[in-house]
């Protein structure tokens, strides 16, 4: 979906995952300062949304969901995943019900794999799943905003701020009375900051929840059985996650950041040594410098210098060992 926000002042398009809406609008630290003041929107409207109808709604989500959410109040928000049978991550949603829908957003270009699934998953609950993607653009508000959801979005407040479910159609009104635009970039240093993984980013085709501290946020240790519940419960109660994430400190002398996927060894090494961990994401952040996520093996020491390829890295634990 590309947004029509793409038409404003000083907007530099995305790429990658992301393309569709803004990178920036011209200052990327200016706007990471206005979402830390709570100030602003982003536009996340090329994700994809997901919504889910019928009184066995909650019910049969719960069945395959990791989260708890047979009995999710009306307007709170949580968030979830669907594992593989060997309990790696497939997807992650985020969700809040109205009282009539379960809303969910969800990687860009992800709905579909993930309808197909649910789909196959029916049987003979009362439940319909669409993709509202066309029709419902996702808004980020900061916290601590004061800018108000218009009556005709479904509000999913988190302590992070809130994301509207907003029609499609009332975005470019809605973002002319919403404040200044941050783009995607701003967005994603900010997350990078409160340590928060984004699937397709922190995650591979082997990461289970464990290694990225999804236990507690994502992951209900306590209700029932579903698809992949076997390995959660096997590493929670009798082994470690192979890998964990870690938050890194950045040389700030060097020109370019490391990029996704960049080998990470130890400092001490030497230029030859072992891969331990690689990068996940890396942004400038404007009070912090130059930061990423990455992921290290689970017995690299806490107090360990790292090195990104050429770039110096002090690790802050995320995940403990």
């Amino acid at each position: 979906m590309k947004s029509p926000l793409l038409s404003l002042p000083g907007a530099v398009p995305a790429e990658g995952v992301d393309e569709g809406v803004a990178a920036h609008y011209g200052d990327l630290f200016r706007e990471q300062r206005a979402l830390a003041d709570g100030t602003g929107f982003v536009d996340l409207s090329h994700r994809g949304v997901v919504a889910v109808t019928g009184e066995d709604r909650l019910s049969w989500l719960h069945l395959l969901l990791t989260q708890h959410v047979s009995e999710l109040p009306a307007g709170q928000a949580t968030e979830a995943l669907i594992l593989s049978a060997n309990g790696h991550i497939e997807h992650a949603l985020y969700l809040v019900d109205d009282g009539t829908t379960t809303w969910a957003h969800v990687e860009p270009g992800s709905q579909e794999a993930l309808i197909a699934y649910l789909e196959s998953m029916k049987f003979f609950y009362r439940v319909e799943v669409a993709d509202r993607t066309a029709d419902t653009a996702v808004v980020h508000l900061p916290a601590g905003s004061i800018a108000e959801a218009p009556a005709s979005a479904v509000v999913r407040e988190t302590p992070y701020g809130r994301d509207l479910f907003l029609p499609r159609e009332e975005l470019e009104a809605y973002a002319a009375q919403a404040g200044p635009p941050a783009g995607i970039l701003a967005h994603e240093a900010l997350r990078v900051e409160q340590h928060r993984p984004r699937l397709g980013f922190e995650t591979d085709h082997r990461t289970i929840p464990h290694e990225l501290g999804w236990i507690g946020t994502a992951v209900h240790l306590q209700k029932g059985c579903y698809r992949g519940q076997e390995t959660v419960a096997r590493v929670q109660n009798l082994g470690k996650p192979p890998r964990r994430l870690v938050f890194l400190h950045l040389d700030g002398s060097e020109v370019h950041l490391p990029p996704s996927g960049t080998e990470v060894r130890l400092a001490d090494d030497g230029p030859d040594g072992r891969k331990i961990g690689f990068v996940t994401t890396s942004v400038r952040h404007h009070e912090l410098g130059p930061v990423a996520l990455a992921l290290v093996k689970r017995n690299v020491p806490v107090d360990a210098r790292l090195v990104a390829e050429n770039t110096a890295a002090a690790q802050e634990t995320v995940v403990e060992p």
